[in-house]
């Protein structure tokens, strides 16, 4: 097995892309597929029905998250798993996870076109709400799938209208009946464009992930007073809007001040009640978000936000707390997985970039459960989250047939 070529059926692997290109399309032709909305729902029914199609088993689990599984000759042992996600940004693009999630169908089938068998069987997973666009944290099914949240904190979770993922998955028809995790995992493999700019640079079409940057997300909870924004006078004031935006330039300032190290200090989104003219707002909610390639950094960079909540409180005489905060990133791959990839695509005359990960991937999870490994294949101008994000099927090829041959290898051990 480990000493064969496998090919894909590229141009079929490019029909599934340009397939779901179609569903959900966004106000620039790029994607608008929001975890469990009418579009993302329509891509789950389409992805179902290929995997039916093929003969494989399809599994839905009581968050969504839809499997598709290749029997194996020793169908006890534990599954390869191939995953990424469906769901895009607002405002997203055509590529980001959905690449992945395509390549492992187009692993499974081009494993029937060739009449190979493998020993473990092979199952590929679409992770609900990764994108964290409708409902937060990101990755948010594969952080319980691990074993890392409880399902019913998901269960729990609410969009900005106040519906939540229980109510979400019911309505569009994926509440299913199997357990969230809880079994074992033999590997995880997940292929994902790159979301920056690297790979194009260096003019190499496969990245091995070595890691990812050690990232911390807050939601801060700003409290004021309603106030008439004519008469009242400006000691008096207590303007939740003023609140958070003092908090929103303070942690952009942080970001900044690290950017020597690569630290990276975002404010996501702003809130605010009632956000209307003529009216001072009395609460206001703030997502943020900062990272940075090493652990030291990204805790150093967490100590300036605490410390400086206190000082932009005072400064807006309003109340500042972090009502939530979640981490992801750091893990180190495991080396067994990036070795076996590396020795494929030396074999297949791949060229790979040893490289690390600045945004958020469910295998950061799955890291924590199975031996996990993360592929990257470049992405125009490294553009992403934006409806301009681009690649070619001459950019992704490598990078899936690569995932083939990988995977292949792993699952006849």
């Amino acid at each position: 097995m480990t000493g064969t070529n496998l090919k894909i059926d590229a141009a079929r692997f490019w029909d599934t892309i340009e397939a779901s290109a179609a569903i959900g399309v966004g106000r620039q032709g790029g994607l608008r597929r929001l975890a469990l909305d009418a579009a993302d729902a329509e891509m789950r029914r389409l992805f179902i029905r290929w995997g039916e199609e093929a003969g494989y088993g399809v599994t839905v689990d009581r968050l969504g998250d839809i499997f598709l599984r290749r029997a194996g000759a020793d169908d006890s042992l534990a599954p390869v798993l191939i995953g990424s996600h469906l769901d895009t940004q607002a405002a997203g693009g055509r590529y980001d996870g959905i690449v992945g999630v395509l390549a492992g169908l187009e692993v499974l089938r081009s494993l029937d076109d060739l009449g190979i068998e493998t020993r473990r069987p092979v199952e590929v997973v679409n992770w609900t709400n990764e994108e964290g666009a409708r409902f937060t944290p990101p990755m948010m099914a594969s952080q319980v799938f691990a074993g890392r949240q409880t399902e019913a904190w998901a269960l729990a979770r609410t969009d900005d209208d106040g519906v939540t993922v229980a109510e979400a998955l019911t309505e569009a028809g994926f509440m299913g009946d199997a357990p969230v995790g809880g079994r074992p995992i033999d590997s995880y493999f997940e292929l994902h464009i790159e979301q920056g700019p690297d790979l194009e640079a260096a003019g190499v079409p496969v990245g091995i992930v070595t890691g990812g940057y050690v990232a911390r997300g807050m939601r801060l909870g700003i409290r004021g007073d309603n106030a008439h924004s004519g008469p009242t006078p400006m000691h008096k004031r207590k303007n939740a809007l003023v609140g958070a935006a003092t908090a929103a330039v303070a942690v952009d300032e942080i970001g900044w001040r690290y950017a020597h190290a690569d630290g990276k200090a975002t404010v996501a989104r702003l809130e605010a009640w009632p956000n209307k003219p003529g009216i001072l707002s009395s609460e206001a909610t703030l997502f943020i978000d900062f990272r940075s390639p090493d652990a030291a950094t990204t805790a150093a960079m967490e100590a300036e936000v605490r410390a400086a909540l206190p000082d932009c409180a005072r400064r807006s005489r309003t109340e500042i707390a972090i009502a939530e905060d979640w981490t992801f990133g750091g893990p180190a791959f495991d080396p067994a997985l990036m070795a076996l990839c590396r020795e494929t695509a030396r074999r297949l005359g791949i060229e790979t970039l040893d490289l690390m990960s600045q945004a958020g991937h469910d295998a950061y999870h799955l890291s924590h459960l199975c031996p996990s490994v993360l592929l990257f294949t470049p992405c125009e101008g490294g553009v992403s989250h934006n409806e301009r994000e681009a690649t070619t099927l001459e950019a992704q090829a490598p990078g899936v047939t690569l995932l083939l041959n990988a995977v292949a290898a792993r699952a006849s051990a």
